[in-house]
């Protein structure tokens, strides 16, 4: 052994020169790390229970939502996937947690993790890069947890799910929310990584063209990882299709609608843009200038500290009027610290370059959390573009994510 490669023991099973890890359950095999992406954790796991039923694992979305709404949303989730019952092609996926080189919101270097996930048999189709949606407790970012949207994998894709900047092995840090370009580069970074990864163990796709989906926070990075594809990484990363659902696409026009209402429909997002656009952008921005006394005494508990899903959070601010949870300067855009913010949220904003491949883009019209006002300026914004829209009356936010992911499912 020489230079940094060195040998990690995990669960799998070698055959024919693939590694087929779920081909038995306890074996150790010596696995050679490939100097791209490098698993501390592999495990197997079935999508559908022998009932029919979705794995419970799976992670759904938490924003506290209403417990009747709760209770629909699985209702309706467990329907669709009975839908797709009969598609898959492996029930059985390869969960791989592991780190890769990327870097920091400066652009210095920093080890990142994420989850990559194949199915245990049977060829892999092209590579699915997937951008998550918000949470809040690190033991629901991709590397800890089976996320939803790893479902995927069981159509003959490999899927790759960053778990971002403050999150997994950074869960010490701050979470850059909503800077478009340190996330994104996160997403990207791991599918250069695992890339070659799959090519070692014997999985590499079929197709070089990618696939990228993401909803919510994670639509919005999908519209900036296809951006970042495009302008730098065209032959590495080429595009089949995009998939983007229920995204924060227009920041300044959510601001504008929540200040007008004074509302918003995901109290954490307040503490978490102003905080992740300010060490984004290196802005310094004082969060005694935006938060009212309570937020200000407990966002570095709530929000920092990744104990607390993004549903827990909100009930413990318990305002959703922006007035008691911002200050006065923090909701006038002519004062210097938000005119600040504000010139910030349009830098990153994704409405800002026109796609080369075809997007799907997906928004319930009865969506609370991100305003329907993004699908709108979406719409508008890429009227001359190959772009399918799909906006309609799905129920809440995360009732649309089941309705989303379950749609692109039966898509590929």
């Amino acid at each position: 052994m020489h230079g940094n490669m060195k040998i990690l023991r995990y669960i799998a099973c070698a055959a024919a020169g693939s590694l087929l890890l779920a081909a038995c359950q306890h074996p150790e095999v010596q696995i050679v790390d490939f100097d791209t992406f490098h698993p501390f954790s592999v495990k197997s796991a079935d999508t559908f229970m022998e009932n029919g039923e979705l794995n419970p694992d799976v992670r759904m979305m938490d924003i506290g939502d209403e417990e009747s709404d709760t209770k629909i949303a699985a209702a309706t989730g467990q329907g669709i996937v009975k839908e797709l019952l009969g598609s898959i092609n492996s029930n059985s996926l390869i969960h791989i947690a592991g780190t890769y080189k990327g870097q920091d919101a400066d652009g210095n270097p920093l080890t990142l993790s994420g989850k990559l996930l194949v199915p245990a048999k049977g060829p892999v189709k092209n590579l699915v890069i997937v951008s998550h949606f918000t949470i809040g407790a690190n033991f629901e970012c991709p590397s800890e947890s089976f996320p939803l949207e790893g479902i995927i994998a069981s159509k003959g894709y490999a899927v790759a799910i960053a778990d971002y900047i403050g999150f997994g092995v950074t869960s010490h840090m701050v979470h850059p929310y909503m800077h478009t370009a340190s996330t994104a580069q996160s997403v990207v970074d791991m599918a250069l990584a695992v890339k070659p990864y799959l090519e070692h163990i014997g999985r590499a796709p079929e197709s070089e063209k990618v696939i990228l989906v993401g909803y919510s926070q994670g639509g919005s990075t999908t519209m900036a990882v296809m951006k970042l594809l495009q302008e730098r990484y065209p032959t590495e990363l080429p595009i089949e299709k995009v998939y983007a659902g229920g995204g924060p696409y227009d920041l300044n026009a959510t601001f504008d609608l929540s200040m007008q209402e004074d509302i918003t429909g995901i109290p954490c997002a307040i503490p978490m843009i102003v905080q992740g656009i300010s060490v984004g952008e290196a802005l310094d921005l004082d969060m005694a200038d935006f938060f009212q006394p309570k937020l200000l005494e407990n966002y570095e508990e709530w929000i920092n500290s990744k104990k607390y899903t993004v549903g827990q959070i909100n009930k413990l601010m318990g305002a959703k009027a922006l007035h008691e949870l911002m200050t006065e300067e923090g909701r006038d855009k002519s004062s210097s610290q938000t005119a600040l913010l504000y010139k910030a949220l349009l830098h990153n904003s994704t409405l800002i370059f026109q796609p080369r491949a075809h997007i799907y883009m997906f928004h319930s019209r009865e969506d609370k959390t991100v305003p329907f006002v993004n699908a709108l300026k979406a719409e508008q914004y890429f009227k001359h573009s190959n772009i399918s829209f799909d906006f309609g009356e799905y129920g809440s936010h995360s009732m649309g994510a089941l309705r989303f992911i379950f749609n692109v499912a039966k898509d590929l």
